[in-house]
């Protein structure tokens, strides 16, 4: 039987969302990878364990997480029912929905129809109520914007979700989201972008509208999606993601020029006692303006990674000047 470390709440970092009552932990697990139906249960359940044991409390999921597409909430459902259904008052849980999930026209995008849907069979799967967070995943072009943000208002008024979000969209779209939420009387409460030291187009005015308009921001693929760990300063190794199947990550993007720019990142973090993942997680983390990093994680120990980056010293202008000067070669 599972009991949780009582001290878990004493070695976190917990981040007000933007003008919301709600804390998220500076760093959240995302069941995206490593959670399916066709990855080790046990493995999965372990790093769930020891996430909150060092005070995650925020689990992140979407309706297409796998794979096969559902099976993540699926496998967190399950380890819900096993270990945490005592604890569910001290979890935020969250879902997606707006990529490809069911066949025909009601299956993806942005309608009403699929919104409601999706979260219908998202809390059968986990064996939930409620989720905390429901957010839309992507824009969609054809979808009146107003019909997808009254979904989300809907969500929560039918107590099906507390907060909502939305991810993936760009400065004027998360505006215009924003105020129409506003106007319905359910806030958005947070934006999921990608953001690292390689991807950084959240600063070219989305950080400025999220600011004005309150909104918290999770950044997703904090790690580049394993670029910015010692992962690759060797070369591409055959266990790698880079080296398998993966449609996310593919051997083009592992350049020598990459590689050079981690290698001198890899010495800074070095010099402060970091390894590479913590500097960039310090990174993102840097200035207040991201309320979490959200990690992927395929074993315990780069959670334990991830955790520790917190109790790295905050980067001063000196660290932060060098690492400019490196990403720009």
């Amino acid at each position: 039987m599972y009991l949780a470390n009582p001290e878990r709440y004493s070695q976190m970092k917990y981040n007000r969302t933007g003008r919301s009552g709600l804390l998220l932990p500076a760093i959240s697990l995302g069941l995206w990878h490593n959670f399916g139906g066709n990855d080790v249960f046990e493995n999965g359940r372990a790093m769930i364990r020891r996430a909150f044991d060092l005070g995650i409390t925020h689990f992140d999921l979407a309706n297409n997480y796998g794979p096969p597409a559902g099976s993540a909430e699926e496998t967190f459902g399950q380890i819900l029912r096993k270990d945490f259904a005592v604890y569910r008052d001290e979890l935020i849980i969250s879902s997606k929905a707006g990529y490809y999930m069911w066949p025909g026209p009601y299956g993806e995008w942005g309608s009403k129809k699929y919104l409601v849907s999706s979260l219908d069979q998202s809390l059968k799967r986990m064996g939930l109520d409620y989720v905390d967070i429901y957010y839309h995943h992507r824009p969609d072009p054809n979808t009146p914007l107003e019909e997808t943000m009254s979904a989300l208002d809907l969500l929560v008024r039918q107590g099906k979700a507390l907060y909502v979000g939305i991810s993936n969209y760009n400065a004027e779209q998360a505006r215009e989201a924003a105020q129409i939420l506003r106007r319905l009387g359910t806030p958005c409460l947070i934006h999921q972008p990608n953001y690292s030291m390689m991807s950084r187009w959240i600063e070219d005015g989305l950080q400025d509208v999220l600011a004005e308009e309150g909104i918290g921001t999770i950044a997703f693929s904090p790690l580049q999606k394993g670029i910015l760990t010692d992962r690759y300063l060797k070369g591409i190794t055959p266990d790698s993601r880079a080296a398998g199947p993966s449609v996310f990550l593919s051997e083009k993007e592992i350049t020598a020029e990459v590689i050079g720019k981690v290698s001198k990142l890899n010495d800074l973090a070095a010099a402060r006692g970091q390894k590479m993942s913590q500097l960039a997680l310090s990174w993102v983390l840097r200035g207040g303006k991201v309320t979490s990093a959200l990690i992927g994680a395929s074993k315990v120990s780069q959670i334990e990674d991830a955790v520790a980056s917190l109790k790295a010293p905050e980067l001063s202008a000196e660290e932060l000047e060098q690492i400019e000067n490196i990403l720009r070669g």
